[in-house]
């Protein structure tokens, strides 16, 4: 929630905001905050189990919940339906999309149990509204488009249920697009994925490229008349992998005006020995667990995580990629999207609580506070406006 420095000034008798040094955390919490990639949703089904309480890491393996959104100052951002890829089939189809409007539903029925504290945000206008209120935001994405089948007006269902922005494709191929995990099927988007991008500009939602193969990701730019985000991904320049992006493409997204928001994930590659892979491959099914499941799965997982830690990375490598995309993007196409409670963080930047430390690291290198206000929301709530004001109305 935005705090203004005002009273600080006042009482510190400074004439501007510049010769008052901000502590990290006041000043974080003077701007507005957004996470463009929250996988929280997958708990929200869990038995006995609240988004309002404050969890740790020491008891359970949930990144964000409302007490730590007050702490680390996250004001909101998009909560993911994420739906696994399965086969491609009527029923594969009709599976995927009962899953993802029960997903939908999930977000939901948590923002009616913590209307008092957090509210549905369809518009970048609303996500002003509420930060102005002293509310937290929540936006609705969508994680892999697969869920719609071949009926692309499934989309205006998911845009009626409050979703703003999704991506074509996850980890394997779908019916839409290649994705960077897979051999290429389509080379880039297929025939119904150009229809795909044409809805999704008709409707008025933000086009997500992350997860797209690089080819696909080249025909989303061309072809969308409004600007992508990438609400999940990380340069390739620090860290060579499928998943990421390379600074041509940086590039190309900046000059159509879109947006990539730095991930945690895939800064190195990631660390899955067959006994954590199990495990991981269960997170999506949490919510089918008792309460005495839950404890021993995030033990199990815990105890594992000190073993063989996910990721080999650390805060200042992280902070070498936000720096490289900064350099190469520029501050109007750089924003956030951790990936959190879905395999996002590492040690020393293990859940929201940390993120902070993003915004000192960003004064440290010189960087305005109006600079950094736009990474953290600026340039996302302006993708946000541009894409409802192509709506076709």
């Amino acid at each position: 929630m935005r705090k203004s420095l005002l009273i600080c000034l006042l009482l510190a008798g400074c004439a501007s905001p510049q010769t008052l040094p901000a502590a990290p955390e006041a000043l974080h919490s003077s701007f507005l905050v957004l996470d463009t990639h929250l996988d929280v949703p997958v708990h929200f089904s869990r038995q006995g189990w609240s988004f309002a309480d404050a969890h740790t890491l020491e008891n359970d393996i949930v990144q964000v919940d409302i007490p730590r959104m007050a702490a680390g100052n996250l004001d909101g951002g998009f909560f993911s339906i994420y739906t696994a890829q399965g086969p491609l089939t009527d029923k594969g189809y009709a599976e995927a999309r009962d899953f993802a409007r029960g997903r939908s539903d999930e977000i939901d029925a948590m923002l009616s149990q913590n209307a008092d504290k957090i509210l549905p945000a369809r518009t970048a206008a609303d996500a002003r509204r509420i930060d102005a209120a002293g509310k937290l935001i929540a936006f609705k994405s969508m994680e892999n488009s697969y869920p719609l089948g071949k009926d692309l007006g499934l989309l205006q269902d998911f845009y009626t249920r409050g979703v703003r922005m999704a991506g074509p494709v996850h980890s394997s191929n779908n019916q839409f697009a290649d994705s960077s995990g897979d051999t290429p099927k389509w080379n880039g988007l297929s025939p119904l994925g150009r229809e795909w991008v044409k809805e999704m500009n008709r409707l008025g939602m933000v086009i997500d490229g992350s997860h797209a193969s690089d080819t696909a990701f080249d025909q989303l730019v061309a072809l969308s008349k409004t600007p992508l985000i990438l609400s999940h991904t990380s340069p390739k320049a620090v860290s060579d992998l499928p998943r990421n992006l390379d600074d041509a493409r940086l590039r190309k997204l900046a000059e159509s005006g879109g947006a990539i928001c730095v991930s945690t994930i895939f800064l190195a590659p990631m660390n899955l020995p067959p006994e954590k892979a199990e495990l991981f491959g269960k997170l999506d099914y949490i919510g089918e667990m008792t309460p005495s499941e839950q404890a021993e799965y995030v033990q199990a997982w815990n105890a594992l995580e000190k073993s063989e830690p996910l990721w080999a990375v650390d805060f200042e490598k992280y902070m070498a990629a936000v720096l490289h995309v900064i350099k190469v993007a520029g501050v109007d196409h750089t924003c956030f999207g951790g990936d959190w409670d879905g395999g996002g963080g590492f040690k020393g930047f293990a859940d929201i609580t940390a993120l902070p430390k993003v915004t000192a690291r960003l004064k440290q290198a010189g960087y305005s506070d109006a600079d950094i206000e736009k990474m953290w929301s600026g340039n996302i709530l302006r993708i946000l406006d541009a894409a409802d004001a192509a709506r076709e109305k």
